[in-house]
């Protein structure tokens, strides 16, 4: 019996498979999978897959990465030779953050168009920081500022280099779902945990995609159903009275799958500085999100989806969100809204070089804000319906689309000012990637749109793109934008729309933009243990006609053009070094946007010139832990009074077993927060005025969290 076990011992290997790329850089997040045995991995930092307990004799092995061809072998184990296997690029697998925010069937590396990709990793970090929303995801990215308008209900819009969240599109798979009338709330409302991939466009992108994104775009791609079943079960419970359960199925077969997604989050009332009045509103936002996907043949997918949320937020006084109104509590902010959106997709190859994609959506958002004394109500309805035809060749990509929106705005019947706005958007757009040489590749393309108000807008943009052998590459490219004017602003968000005049269509014009990127990259090894990559990034973006709201004489406020640019330019650095298991990200973004239709040219309020950031990370099969550091600058508030400068600090450690994760989270365990430098609320108590923020308000969040798996860990397979 000793005998035999053993032989049964030795029997059993334990392997590490190395994956490269052509240019025999390790390729890190590559899939290894032993198709008998049903075991896979997944290569770390230095392209290496490991595993135990490989029985001796042949196996078939298949491995495989986004944007690279699937490579399928046999191995012998145990092996006289190192077990080292080169991944070809490929247009036959495409990489999802080409088909989705390109619209090509090249890789990245081939895309004179600059984008920055969020992969499924670092989506799982933010989301343990974050399970209720997107924000930290975006927060944390160069150049990129969430900016909280609200304190009572924690709207938050994105500004990218320095420009309001309306000049921002917000995709989720290539389709407009959040903007207008949800925008303020759009960001606390987007769950992360069911989303695979982030892909960031800044400057314009209206070329492609059409108005509204002039600063720049963001495109959220949902994970999709694979064959092997999909389970994710997380709950999260924070210190300061925060419990978030989110869930996520999928799984598909020959011709049919299926995805299903439900978050539930409860927030009680949150006052860490105890002044009275809420930092956290109490909040109860359930989401869900089920898509149905058919797969008639090798070459179509079809699939419909639907997304709805509820959420209800009240903030203000403590007192009486928790009693009701009495004596000086009388001040609260509630928000009541809710959202439902569909969406349908067909994707066909029709050869070997050319494809068809057709989309269709409706979203529907409805709204109730009640502030003391003043109430606003209303409904958007958008519609987007598109169509794409794709083509390639040895040399050059065409792709050639139509598309149609429509946007309704209708406010409430019953309340004195009526700002209803309907909108109807049609447009048609080429664009052309061509090969130059093996080191020259330059993109062109043209969209046509017409607004049944506001007129036609020609909208060209070009890229070109060097690159060589050596880990460098450059693109410089730049193009037009615009933005149909409508009363969801910033400013109007402040001030909860009180007394807001509609838009005047016959004396506003819309916004126009004009915007050009230059960047370098280098990526290299420095020695066979340690990699570096750097890219630097120059930008500037100018926008005629700005929307302003500006008061009038008997009290009411109204839009009006800017008479001069508002001119926003900078520089971001990015640097990557890599260890072994540890991974450090260094960033700096400078952010100078001028007002130029105010005397002196001053600073946009609230947009610190000058950011920067470190983060740690250390990630082994079993361990996860992230140390991360973020220096804010100076900003001017709009009256010109300067603030203070802050550092934050958060520190994540999660353990990996084989049927799920645990974690405890420390964000921003410094406590930075405004009340340390100055008052979040102004007296009087019965009717406050709340200073605008420019640091956080929140403070120290201490969270705790469970990731269940029924179906397996694959960090532990």
């Amino acid at each position: 019996m000793l005998l035999f076990c053993l032989s049964i011992k030795a029997q059993t290997n334990d392997i590490q498979i190395k994956i490269v790329t052509e240019e025999n850089e390790p390729l890190m997040g590559a899939t290894v999978y032993f198709e008998t045995l049903e075991k896979g991995a997944v290569t770390n930092f230095d392209g290496i897959a490991e595993f135990t307990k490989i029985p001796d004799g042949q196996h078939q092995i298949i491995i495989s990465f986004l944007g690279f061809e699937t490579f399928e072998t046999s191995i012998q184990i145990p092996s006289n030779t190192a077990l080292i296997f080169k991944l070809k690029e490929g247009a036959s697998q495409l990489e999802t953050i080409v088909v989705q925010s390109t619209r090509s069937t090249r890789t990245v590396k081939k895309i004179p168009t600059r984008i920055e990709f969020i992969g499924v990793e670092e989506l799982g970090e933010k989301a343990i920081m974050n399970p209720t929303n997107i924000s930290m995801v975006l927060r944390e990215s160069t150049g990129i500022q969430m900016q909280q308008t609200s304190l009572s209900s924690g709207n938050t819009n994105i500004r990218i280099q320095g420009l309001d969240g309306r000049y921002t599109q917000l995709l989720r798979d290539g389709i407009p779902l959040y903007g207008g009338f949800s925008s303020g709330l759009s960001i606390l409302q987007i769950p992360p945990l069911d989303l695979q991939q982030f892909e960031i466009i800044k400057g314009s992108s209206s070329t492609l995609y059409g108005g509204g994104a002039i600063a720049g775009l963001i495109n959220m791609v949902s994970k999709t159903p694979e064959f092997e079943p999909a389970l994710d079960i997380m709950l999260t419970q924070t210190q300061a009275l925060g419990s978030t359960a989110n869930v996520f199925y999928s799984k598909r077969n020959e011709k049919f799958g299926v995805s299903l997604y439900g978050s539930a989050h409860y927030q009680k009332a949150y006052d860490p500085e105890g002044d009275g009045f809420s930092n956290l509103p109490k909040t109860t936002s359930i989401s869900f999100n089920p898509k149905l996907f058919y797969y008639p043949s090798e070459n179509t997918t079809v699939w419909f989806g639907l997304n709805g949320t509820y959420d209800d937020r009240i903030g203000g006084d403590i007192n009486k969100i928790e009693n009701g109104e009495e004596g000086i509590h009388q001040y609260t902010e509630e928000n009541n809204s809710k959202r439902l959106s569909s969406q349908l997709v067909y994707q066909t190859q029709l050869d070997a070089v050319s494809s068809l994609e057709f989309k269709n959506s409706v979203s529907f958002f409805d709204r109730n804000l009640t502030v003391p004394d003043f109430n606003f109500d209303g409904k958007q309805t958008n519609t987007f319906t598109e169509i794409t035809y794709n083509t390639t060749s040895e040399k050059t990509d065409w792709i050639i689309g139509a598309n149609l929106y429509t946007s309704n705005f209708d406010e409430n019947d019953n309340l004195p000012l009526q700002r209803d706005q309907k909108d109807v958007t049609f447009g048609a757009f080429a664009n052309n990637i061509y090969d130059l040489s093996d080191n020259w590749i330059l993109e062109t393309g043209l969209r046509a749109d017409y607004n049944t108000d506001f007129g036609f807008f020609p909208l060209p943009r070009i890229s070109l793109l060097y690159k060589n052998d050596n880990g460098f590459s450059s693109r410089i490219g730049g193009g037009l934008g615009y933005k149909i004017p409508d009363i969801f602003t910033e400013e109007a968000e402040y001030i909860n729309f009180e007394n807001v005049l509609g838009i005047d269509k016959s004396t506003t014009n819309a916004e126009r933009s004009y915007g050009v990127n230059f960047d370098f990259n280098y990526q290299t090894r420095l020695s066979d243990e340690i990699g570096f990559s750097i890219n630097q990034l120059f930008y500037v973006t100018a926008i005629k006609d700005g929307l302003l709201l500006n008061s009038t004489d008997n009290g009411l406020f109204q839009f009006e053009n800017a008479t001069d640019e508002i001119l926003s330019k900078g520089a971001e650095t990015n640097i990557k070094f890599t260890y072994k298991d540890f991974r450090w990200f260094l960033n700096y973004a400078l952010i100078d946007t001028k007002l130029n239709y105010l005397p002196g040219n001053p600073q946009k309020p609230l947009t610190a010139k000058h950011n920067a950031g470190s983060v740690l990370m250390y990630e082994s099969e079993k361990w996860r832990i992230g140390y991360e550091t973020f220096y804010t600058g100076k900003q001017f508030l709009s009256n010109g009074t300067e603030t203070t400068d802050f550092v934050t600090m958060g520190l994540l450690v999660m353990r990996n077993f084989k049927l799920g994760s645990v974690f405890v989270n420390f964000e921003n365990f410094t406590d930075r927060r405004q009340s340390r430098f100055s008052p979040l609320v102004l007296p009087p108590h019965e009717n406050p005025v709340f200073p605008e923020i420019y640091a956080p308000t929140d403070g120290f969040i201490f969270s705790v969290g469970l990731i269940i798996k029924p179906f397996g860990n694959k960090e532990q397979d």
